[in-house]
């Protein structure tokens, strides 16, 4: 017999034993997910609202004011990557994931001659990243499982003066956009320039879905109708001070929120995948103990079998 019942049975018992923290871990994290989600609920108006007004006065003010972080850079030489994911492991792909992106997006910009600069949220990206080989300029830690507004803005304010002052002519952000527990899709926006910026590109698409439903209702204005949907945008706002002003001072707040929002739904990106990455090893555990139940009921039916035979046999031997 190639494994005794007692050797089973510790199997058993250490198998049982990781079910148990497995379960546990399951559990925390399924609460936790609920904290995340009201959180996100909670800012996803007010995030809207400041993307969309930053969109509003991006159109209103025309060319934006050449301001140091308004500016855009006359070449793009260098691009700032943040990669936002997790301080801890055991939540599947979550964090791999995120890392995966950002190291594509620096061999994509490699591809162009740009250097890939990697700014770190969270403990694993920050080693992932060391681990591959690239240089990370900083890492943010101790904040993935409940990330507060005043993380965001340390991140914010150190993307920002590396942008002003040259350090990156661009800045892209990597994080895992919590859609339900059981699905995470890694999302990378672009924060600045405010021209390249992912908020400018969604106003663009909202623009031209609607301008596309008015060529549909009629075709002989087409040469006029762009116009006249522009200034029938900028007709409806009356911006005090000047949309300049206002700009300049939405933009830092924009950067922030987007960071902060990013970091929320990591938070709930990594608690999902936790719990159903723990329900798959408590699951897989359930089946290894069934396994190895089936493995000492054979091994005790072989030493049954085994006894009988040598019963037997010492009978024949007296008889």
């Amino acid at each position: 017999m190639a494994t005794s019942q007692r050797d089973v049975r510790n199997r058993i018992s250490a198998v049982k034993n990781i079910q148990k923290i497995t379960r546990a871990m399951e559990m925390v994290a399924a609460a936790r997910l609920r904290r995340a989600e009201q959180r996100i609920e909670a800012l996803r108006p007010y995030a809207d609202a400041i993307r969309r007004m930053t969109r509003q006065a991006a159109e209103a003010a025309g060319d934006v004011p050449s301001l140091p972080i308004l500016a855009e850079h006359d070449e793009l030489r260098a691009v700032g990557l943040l990669v936002v994911a997790g301080d801890r492991g055991l939540a599947g792909a979550f964090n791999s994931n995120a890392v995966r992106a950002g190291i594509r997006a620096a061999r994509e910009h490699g591809a162009e001659n740009r250097s890939a600069r990697f700014f770190a949220s969270g403990r694993r990206p920050a080693s992932s990243l060391s681990f591959r080989g690239e240089e990370v300029v900083e890492s943010f830690t101790g904040f993935s499982d409940r990330p507060a507004y005043a993380d965001a803005r340390s991140i914010a304010e150190r993307l920002i003066a590396a942008y002003v002052d040259d350090e990156v002519d661009q800045v892209e952000i990597f994080y895992n956009g919590y859609i339900s527990p059981l699905s995470q899709v890694v999302r990378r926006e672009t924060l600045l320039p405010l021209q390249r910026a992912t908020v400018l590109d969604d106003g663009g698409e909202k623009d031209g879905g609607e301008k596309d439903g008015g060529e549909d209702d009629g075709g002989e204005d087409d040469g006029d109708e762009p116009h006249d949907a522009d200034a029938q945008r900028r007709a409806l706002v009356e911006y005090e001070p000047d949309p300049e002003d206002i700009l300049r001072r939405l933009v830092p707040d924009y950067v922030e929120i987007s960071i902060y929002r990013a970091l929320l739904e990591s938070t709930a990106s990594e608690h999902g995948a936790r719990m159903t990455a723990m329900r798959n090893a408590s699951e897989n555990a359930s089946q290894l103990i069934d396994d190895y139940t089936l493995e000492m009921n054979r091994a005790r039916q072989a030493e049954i079998t085994q006894e009988i035979m040598e019963v037997v046999a010492g009978a024949e031997g007296l008889g």
